[in-house]
């Protein structure tokens, strides 16, 4: 069981490092399977966030020298949840709770997206002028 878990962990490290690879492979591969283009799009998004989350915590934990990266990105990733789940209780009287995760999991793609962008600009900066 400890090999299997260890698999696992190794597997999503590597998919990680480099969140365009399985972006790309996700996308092709289930754009040529259904040829749906838009759905591949969104399908490679939802694969792609939680290696986007894992390697943006490690990236702000090693930038930051602190280990309140992946919590943060949690907290944010519940604030914004709950902020529009009350912006759709006021302006529907209910809440869905299916779309509210859906659009807080598609915008974390988009913003760790861009703090992977901006964290790996930083780290490599760091490691360049340190050595």
């Amino acid at each position: 069981m400890a090999a299997l878990w260890n698999s696992v962990t190794q597997l999503y490290a590597y998919m990680a490092v480099v969140p365009i690879v399985p972006f790309v492979l996700v996308y092709v591969g289930y754009s040529a399977y259904a040829k749906d283009k838009k759905r591949a799009f969104r399908l490679a998004m939802d694969v792609t966030t939680p290696l986007l989350i894992g390697s943006v915590a490690v990236l702000f934990n090693r930038i930051f020298g602190s280990s309140f990266g992946f919590y943060g990105i949690l907290l944010v990733l519940l604030l914004g949840a709950g902020l529009l789940g009350n912006l759709q209780y006021r302006k529907r009287g209910g809440v869905n709770v299916a779309r509210i995760v859906r659009a807080v999991w598609r915008l974390g793609f988009f913003v760790m997206g861009l703090f992977y962008v901006l964290f790996m600009a930083i780290a490599v900066g760091q490691s360049l002028w340190q050595a």
